[in-house]
């Protein structure tokens, strides 16, 4: 039986070409070898419920006589057992198809394709990876329906996270606008849900210190702080710059040009998705020289504790406020930009439009575009400068007070 079914030998499949007209080599068992103008291809003749139908196994040279015979083989298996290897083979993709458009496969691809900062992407995938893909992400995505998406969300929001809930609406609303733009879905179940949520959180502000008494104290704390120098670079540069903490942690030698006195950081770490620039004051470039020597050949301005590979993590500037002795209603990394917002505001009078711009928050003309990155360059670098010498000031306070007292006596 064997040698009935093969007929062809690999020699024979290899040296066959085109005549001038189409032709064919049998093997035995239904399977055919058709040479045409257009290569070779590989065909299997089969009955089934009395009817005689043919299937295509491919081409050489990707389908080589050898994987031909065991495509044979497997469709005789089937044939033996009742089973139309056609409409077996169209049961196959289906399956797979429905696999490669389930929720979470096209969230993934959606994620993919931003170019958010590392951290940011983390958070998104954790949040679906918790709340929305153990009832939903297996499920086609073209199938799954509002009623169904809110019932989990509302299971978040009975977990006591509401701000949760929003954001993870927030991610599949723009998987579906993503899966509806590439034909993988028709409607985004998503769409209106916030209406059928529990009422908004209240939003929660990072701590800031505001007086300027308490914050030249921790000014003279972060001075005297004794950490590893990046950590210690780290903390003493927050104040200056205005900067969000990623922003901050994960700022690259190639974004600094030390000698313009300008940092330019992509539109993707960046929040609002824009390039921006940030001058910087004679402290902040001592900082930076400082810290050059040491980390200057590699990427990270502010490498990891374990690696210099890795920019420095979250938790070290968090830890290290705590070292000095401010807790999280204190005082956050973060919060010091509400700081300078304040102070810059109330006690130095600078224009709120510019400050907005240095805080990288969305600000349009009168036109309601948004400004490019270079607007107010030259008035936010006096403007950091003023800021950097009031901290200073701020900082000396206490030293000077007690220089004069030690005079005194």
């Amino acid at each position: 039986m064997g040698r009935a079914l093969n007929k062809l030998s690999a020699a024979r499949v290899n040296a066959a070409t085109y005549q001038g007209r189409a032709y064919k080599l049998a093997d035995g068992g239904g399977l055919t070898l058709l040479v045409d103008a257009n290569g070779k291809h590989w065909r299997f003749r089969y009955r089934f419920a009395g009817k005689e139908r043919m299937t295509s196994f491919g081409s050489l040279p990707d389908v080589s006589l050898a994987k031909a015979r065991t495509q044979r083989q497997d469709a005789r298996d089937l044939l033996r057992d009742g089973i139309d290897p056609v409409a077996h083979r169209r049961a196959q993709r289906a399956a797979q198809a429905a696999t490669r458009t389930t929720l979470e496969s096209v969230a993934t691809e959606w994620i993919a394709a931003q170019t958010w900062v590392s951290s940011y992407r983390e958070k998104v995938k954790g949040r679906l990876r918790r709340h929305i893909y153990p009832q939903l992400g297996k499920r086609p995505i073209g199938e799954i329906t509002a009623p169904e998406l809110l019932d989990v969300l509302r299971r978040v929001e009975k977990a006591g996270t509401l701000q949760t809930a929003r954001l993870c609406k927030q991610h599949v609303a723009r998987t579906y606008r993503y899966a509806i733009a590439a034909g993988l879905a028709a409607h985004n179940p998503a769409a209106g849900l916030e209406e059928a949520l529990s009422a908004r959180p209240r939003p929660r502000h990072f701590s800031a210190i505001t007086d300027p008494d308490k914050l030249g104290g921790l000014l003279r704390a972060i001075e005297a702080f004794e950490g590893t120098p990046p950590v210690r670079g780290a903390l003493r540069l927050a104040p200056y710059l205005l900067l969000r903490p990623g922003e901050l942690r994960q700022m690259e030698w190639s974004e600094l040009d030390l000698e313009g006195a300008l940092c330019s950081i992509p539109a993707g770490k960046m929040k609002m998705d824009r390039d921006h620039l940030v001058p910087l004051p004679d402290q902040a470039l001592a900082i930076l020289r400082e810290l050059e020597p040491w980390y200057g050949e590699g990427r990270w301005v502010f490498p990891g504790g374990r690696s210099v590979e890795r920019p420095m993590s979250e938790n070290a500037l968090i830890a290290a406020l705590r070292r000095l002795g401010y807790t999280g209603d204190e005082v956050t990394i973060h919060g010091l930009r509400a700081t300078a917002r304040t102070l810059l505001d109330e006690v130095l009078h600078f224009r709120p439009d510019f400050i907005e711009h240095q805080l990288a928050h969305a600000v349009r003309d009168a036109n309601g575009r948004a400004y490019n990155r270079t607007t107010f360059l030259n008035e936010r670098r006096e403007m950091l400068q003023i800021y950097a010498d009031y901290l200073d000031g701020l900082r000396d306070k206490k030293g000077k007070e007690l220089r004069l007292r030690d005079s005194d006596g």
